[in-house]
């Protein structure tokens, strides 16, 4: 057995759950009418509600001892003093610091690396406001009205839920574009909106290498230099968010647009940095800052505030429960705002790629549950579409649901319905729907006797699904910052708990390796034999549909 399951908090928590894991949260809510005051915190204008869940005041008790036995709050010091916790890769994992506008220092092998990050903002405040201004144009005079993002994972994946969610902040004129996939679709596609001659392009890769980006990288630069014919204009038109400076002037891009970033940035906590360009060139950099504001405000909460009130830490704790003791294997995220339709999508890559691990900190494999499957969809869109699984379903789903109290586009009672529909979806899988009720609805309806035995059973709801109520005034820059940055806490917290490196992603890295071995054989029309059965016959078959390369 591991540390973990044989430590007390976690044999408190198992002898525990035996006790309460058929208590109906339809009771709990009965037996206290201060229920939501006593599960719910508040951190600005963001509210938490948490009362929703199977817990019970001991419960919360036994799950915030967990998280002290774990040393969750030294952990927590040692990520955001910049100590090496990401131990495969020994280094640091310092997001906090890109987005530090206390400007504290931080110190990484004995440098305050504060100065470095204030320097880049200042050079994206500069290029940014020259390209917004209509300072800087494209080489033939024209205004800047297209920004082409290229990278992929989490230099796709985090600037593009940004620009989707803050499209009301947008600058009239400009729009932004992202080409993550390798399918020549995904570029093409995009290609046909816009004009080369008023086009930025952004390449984002750390090490310039990445393959799926400098492929669409190379193809957006040969589309350029064909539709202009200036091989000299890819200075104007390319710009590049890496370390890997000399492989970028390689490409053709000028010293001045290169735009740094560290080792201590993982890809999936990168749009606080340069990364985050493309969010710059279409909110503006005032906009950007109160994204770093509200994602620094919720690294004080995390920080300062106990594990009992800390919002980040009371998620993390819910997804436990859940997750080792009710074995829920899957976690959904609603936002009932159409600007967050991304966000599941970048909560997929930072939890499951972080906390997708079998593997401990000391090299050993687990023996219990770690990371969840993380899913979503905007509401009320969901209700129509998985929410019967959700509510009468044979598979606990614990979920998110998330929502601005206004909206950014009022248009006559939409928001009130939308509201109205958040409200009874958490109501109604909270309680349910009883026998007793469910016959006197049928009932009231004139339904007679032997058509109530026979619908009887399938208007029965068993309720008690847990879900976690996340309310704030309204969707902006800081509250978008803020929102991040707690989900970035929690997945954090969790692997803490379960004793894993949220920080690295080795599976995604074996998997490119694999890839570079079969491109191999795919373009040179080479022999597969060396593969096994199954891939050798993809291959061949491919090859014999007049597979083009």
């Amino acid at each position: 057995m591991s540390q973990l399951t044989e430590s007390p908090a976690w044999k408190a928590l198992q002898a525990h759950f035996d006790e309460v894991k058929n208590v109906h949260m339809r009771d709990l809510f009965a037996q206290d009418e201060r229920r939501f005051q006593k599960f719910s915190t508040k951190m600005d204008d963001i509210l938490l509600d948490f009362s929703k869940n199977r817990i019970t005041d001991k419960t919360f008790e036994l799950l915030v001892n967990l998280a002290r036995e774990r040393e969750v709050e030294q952990w927590r010091d040692r990520m955001m003093s910049g100590e090496p916790i990401n131990i495969s890769e020994f280094r640091p994992a310092l997001h906090t610091a890109l987005r530090n506008r206390s400007n504290t220092p931080v110190m990484v092998d004995g440098e305050n690396v504060m100065p470095k990050v204030n320097r880049v903002l200042e050079q994206i405040r500069y290029f940014s406001e020259r390209v917004r201004g209509g300072h800087y144009r494209g080489y033939s005079g024209h205004l800047i009205t297209d920004v082409v993002n290229i990278g992929i994972g989490g230099s796709d994946l985090g600037p593009h839920v940004v620009c989707d969610a803050m499209k009301p902040y947008a600058q009239r004129g400009m729009n932004v574009h992202f080409v993550s996939n390798v399918d020549p679709t995904h570029l093409t596609e995009i290609l046909k909106f816009v004009q080369p001659e008023s086009t930025l392009f952004i390449i984002s890769s750390k090490s310039f290498t990445t393959q799926e980006t400098m492929l669409n990288a190379h193809s957006a630069r040969d589309w350029f230099v064909k539709l202009t014919g200036n091989q000299k204009a890819v200075a104007r038109h390319f710009v590049a968010v890496t370390t890997n400076q000399q492989a970028a002037a390689d490409f053709g891009i000028l010293p001045e647009n290169m735009f740094e970033f560290w080792d201590w940035v993982g890809g999936r906590y990168s749009l606080w940095s340069a990364i985050g360009l493309p969010i710059v060139l279409y909110l503006g950099m005032e906009r950007f800052e109160a994204m770093l504001e509200g994602a620094h405000a919720m690294d004080l909460h995390f920080a300062n505030t106990p594990l009992e009130k800390n919002i980040p830490v009371i998620l993390a704790l819910l997804g436990i429960w859940y997750n080792n003791f009710y074995d829920a294997q899957s976690h959904a995220v609603m936002a009932y705002n159409q600007y967050l339709r991304r966000l599941p999508a970048h909560l997929q890559q930072l939890d499951m790629e972080s906390n997708g691990k079998t593997i401990d900190r000391n090299g050993n494999r687990v023996d219990y549950l770690t990371g969840p499957i993380i899913w979503g969809e905007t509401g009320s869109n969901c209700q129509h579409a998985f929410f019967q699984l959700l509510h009468q379903g044979t598979k606990p789903v614990p979920a998110d649901f998330l929502a601005p109290a206004q909206s950014n586009n009022p248009l006559g009672e939409q928001h009130c319905i939308l509201l109205s529909n958040f409200f009874a979806q958490t109501r109604a899988l909270m309680q349910g729907k009883t026998e007793a009720e469910a016959r006197a609805e049928l009932e009231a309806a004139g339904m007679d006797e032997d058509k109530i035995r026979e619908v009887l059973p399938h208007k029965i709801f068993e309720g008690n699904k847990p879900t976690n109520s996340i309310i704030f005034e309204k969707l902006d820059p800081r509250t978008m910052g803020a929102i991040l940055a707690m989900y970035e806490h929690k997945v954090f917290v969790q692997g803490i708990i379960w004793n894993i490196n949220s920080f690295d992603q080795w599976g995604v890295e074996y998997g490119k390796q694999l890839a570079d071995d079969i491109y191999v054989c795919l373009h040179e029309k080479g022999d597969a034999s060396c593969y096994d059965s199954s891939t050798r016959g993809l291959i061949e078959h491919a090859m014999n549909l007049n597979f083009t390369d």
